[in-house]
């Protein structure tokens, strides 16, 4: 007979620990909720020429926010958003555009993206041949 009270005893307290919590989240009043229930997509893009990030000068930066909507100072959030979407957010698997042809000047030109994408930091760095071979990556994330 103890072991059963004993197991009794266990499992309604277990049972009043896992429940608990429970219940105060039912009634809890809605301004306690969470603000955001989305990972943040938020990255701060930079270009430059030059072909080392210690010596270029940044000569443009824009924002993007991809999460819970496109927006920032990108010129084209929507479409920059939907091609980070594409890729999974891997900045590496942007590849040129099929039909972009471009001269074989160069004239490197040093782009960096920081921030966080879907709740993991990111910090990328690539040097393009040029301008036009910059453009052709990315269609439109590396457009401003």
């Amino acid at each position: 007979m103890r072991n059963t009270a004993r197991w009794a005893t266990t499992l309604g307290l277990t049972a009043a620990a896992v429940c608990a919590p429970l219940s105060g989240a039912a009634l809890a009043a809605p301004g306690d909720a969470p603000s955001a229930l989305y990972a943040p997509s938020a990255l701060v893009l930079t270009v430059g020429h030059g072909d080392s990030a210690a010596t270029v000068t940044p000569e443009r930066a824009v924002t993007l926010t991809c999460a819970p909507g496109p927006s920032g100072t990108h010129p084209a959030a929507e479409s920059a958003c939907a091609d980070l979407n594409g890729v999974g957010g891997d900045l590496d698997a942007l590849t040129m555009r099929d039909g972009v042809f471009c001269t074989q000047q160069y004239d490197p030109v040093l782009v960096t993206v920081d921030g966080v994408w879907q709740g993991q930091r990111v910090s990328y760095e690539r040097i393009f041949s040029n301008a036009c071979v910059m453009s052709a990556h990315g269609s439109s994330l590396f457009a401003f």
